[in-house]
Protein backbone atom coordinates (compact mmCIF):
# COMPACT_ATOMS: atom_id res chain seq x y z
CA UNK A 1 0.00 0.00 0.00
CA UNK A 2 1.26 3.33 -0.95
CA UNK A 3 0.49 5.98 1.73
CA UNK A 4 1.65 9.27 0.12
CA UNK A 5 0.87 8.85 -3.69
CA UNK A 6 4.91 9.86 -4.68
CA UNK A 7 5.95 6.11 -4.05
CA UNK A 8 4.64 5.32 -7.48
CA UNK A 9 5.78 8.82 -9.24
CA UNK A 10 9.73 9.09 -10.59
CA UNK A 11 12.19 11.21 -7.68
CA UNK A 12 12.68 14.39 -9.37
CA UNK A 13 16.28 15.10 -9.35
CA UNK A 14 17.67 18.51 -9.89
CA UNK A 15 21.86 17.82 -11.28
CA UNK A 16 24.32 20.54 -10.39
CA UNK A 17 27.46 19.64 -12.29
CA UNK A 18 29.77 21.79 -14.63
CA UNK A 19 31.91 19.06 -16.27
CA UNK A 20 29.36 18.55 -19.30
CA UNK A 21 30.77 14.87 -19.75
CA UNK A 22 30.25 13.80 -15.91
CA UNK A 23 27.06 15.48 -16.05
CA UNK A 24 25.34 13.18 -18.90
CA UNK A 25 27.06 10.18 -17.75
CA UNK A 26 25.26 10.87 -14.22
CA UNK A 27 21.81 11.94 -15.72
CA UNK A 28 21.67 8.79 -17.68
CA UNK A 29 22.34 6.19 -15.20
CA UNK A 30 19.97 7.97 -12.63
CA UNK A 31 17.46 8.04 -15.68
CA UNK A 32 17.98 4.31 -16.51
CA UNK A 33 17.38 3.82 -12.56
CA UNK A 34 13.88 5.49 -12.84
CA UNK A 35 14.81 8.98 -11.55
CA UNK A 36 13.52 12.08 -13.49
CA UNK A 37 16.98 14.17 -14.01
CA UNK A 38 16.93 17.55 -14.83
CA UNK A 39 20.67 19.00 -14.73
CA UNK A 40 21.77 22.39 -14.47
CA UNK A 41 25.58 23.68 -15.14
CA UNK A 42 25.87 26.53 -12.33
CA UNK A 43 24.05 27.32 -9.26
CA UNK A 44 21.93 30.50 -11.07
CA UNK A 45 20.63 28.10 -13.82
CA UNK A 46 19.98 25.64 -10.83
CA UNK A 47 18.04 28.16 -8.72
CA UNK A 48 15.78 29.27 -12.08
CA UNK A 49 15.39 26.04 -11.93
CA UNK A 50 14.19 25.14 -8.50
CA UNK A 51 11.91 28.46 -8.67
CA UNK A 52 9.96 26.87 -11.28
CA UNK A 53 9.90 23.18 -11.05
CA UNK A 54 9.39 20.67 -8.80
CA UNK A 55 12.31 18.83 -7.37
CA UNK A 56 12.99 16.04 -4.58
CA UNK A 57 16.22 16.25 -4.11
CA UNK A 58 19.78 18.72 -4.95
CA UNK A 59 23.20 16.52 -5.66
CA UNK A 60 25.05 19.50 -6.73
CA UNK A 61 28.88 19.56 -7.33
CA UNK A 62 31.15 21.83 -4.76
CA UNK A 63 33.16 24.06 -7.21
CA UNK A 64 30.91 25.48 -9.41
CA UNK A 65 31.76 28.72 -11.79
CA UNK A 66 30.01 31.87 -11.82
CA UNK A 67 30.55 33.16 -7.86
CA UNK A 68 28.49 30.64 -6.33
CA UNK A 69 29.79 27.19 -5.13
CA UNK A 70 27.65 24.20 -4.46
CA UNK A 71 27.69 25.10 -0.61
CA UNK A 72 26.50 28.40 -1.29
CA UNK A 73 23.92 27.23 -3.69
CA UNK A 74 22.52 24.32 -1.30
CA UNK A 75 22.11 27.07 1.65
CA UNK A 76 19.79 29.44 -1.34
CA UNK A 77 18.06 26.17 -2.11
CA UNK A 78 17.08 25.58 1.52
CA UNK A 79 15.79 29.24 1.60
CA UNK A 80 13.44 28.54 -1.00
CA UNK A 81 12.50 25.21 -0.09
CA UNK A 82 13.27 24.27 3.33
CA UNK A 83 13.16 20.14 3.05
CA UNK A 84 14.90 19.85 0.05
CA UNK A 85 17.12 17.11 0.72
CA UNK A 86 20.57 17.73 -0.66
CA UNK A 87 23.20 15.50 -1.79
CA UNK A 88 27.13 17.05 -2.06
CA UNK A 89 29.42 15.56 -4.68
CA UNK A 90 33.05 16.65 -4.54
CA UNK A 91 36.67 15.27 -5.41
CA UNK A 92 38.04 17.47 -1.85
CA UNK A 93 34.87 16.07 0.31
CA UNK A 94 36.92 15.14 2.99
CA UNK A 95 38.29 18.49 3.04
CA UNK A 96 35.14 20.34 3.47
CA UNK A 97 34.05 21.71 6.86
CA UNK A 98 31.43 20.32 7.91
CA UNK A 99 29.70 23.73 9.06
CA UNK A 100 29.68 24.59 5.45
CA UNK A 101 26.97 21.95 4.69
CA UNK A 102 23.14 22.40 5.00
CA UNK A 103 21.93 20.38 8.25
CA UNK A 104 20.82 16.12 7.47
CA UNK A 105 23.03 16.83 3.72
CA UNK A 106 25.02 13.54 2.61
CA UNK A 107 28.81 14.20 1.06
CA UNK A 108 29.69 11.74 -1.55
CA UNK A 109 33.45 11.75 -3.04
CA UNK A 110 34.17 12.21 -6.26
CA UNK A 111 34.56 10.09 -8.43
CA UNK A 112 31.98 8.29 -7.39
CA UNK A 113 29.47 5.39 -8.84
CA UNK A 114 25.93 5.95 -10.19
CA UNK A 115 24.78 3.13 -7.94
CA UNK A 116 25.94 4.56 -4.72
CA UNK A 117 24.18 8.18 -5.91
CA UNK A 118 21.12 6.38 -6.86
CA UNK A 119 21.50 4.82 -3.13
CA UNK A 120 21.76 8.20 -1.46
CA UNK A 121 19.03 9.99 -3.61
CA UNK A 122 16.63 7.06 -2.33
CA UNK A 123 17.85 7.86 1.17
CA UNK A 124 17.67 11.52 1.18
CA UNK A 125 14.14 11.57 -0.34
CA UNK A 126 12.83 8.85 2.55
CA UNK A 127 10.99 10.50 5.21
CA UNK A 128 12.01 10.83 8.43
CA UNK A 129 9.37 8.44 9.59
CA UNK A 130 10.17 5.80 7.31
CA UNK A 131 12.62 3.15 8.04
CA UNK A 132 15.24 3.02 6.11
CA UNK A 133 14.58 -0.74 5.50
CA UNK A 134 11.72 -3.00 6.00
Amino acid sequence: MESNGRASEKLRVLLVEDECLIAAWAAECLSEQGFAVQTASHAGEALRHLASAPVDVLVTDINLPGGMDGAALARRARELLPQLPVIYASACAGMLAPEALVAGAFLVGKPYEARTIARLIAAAARPASEPACG
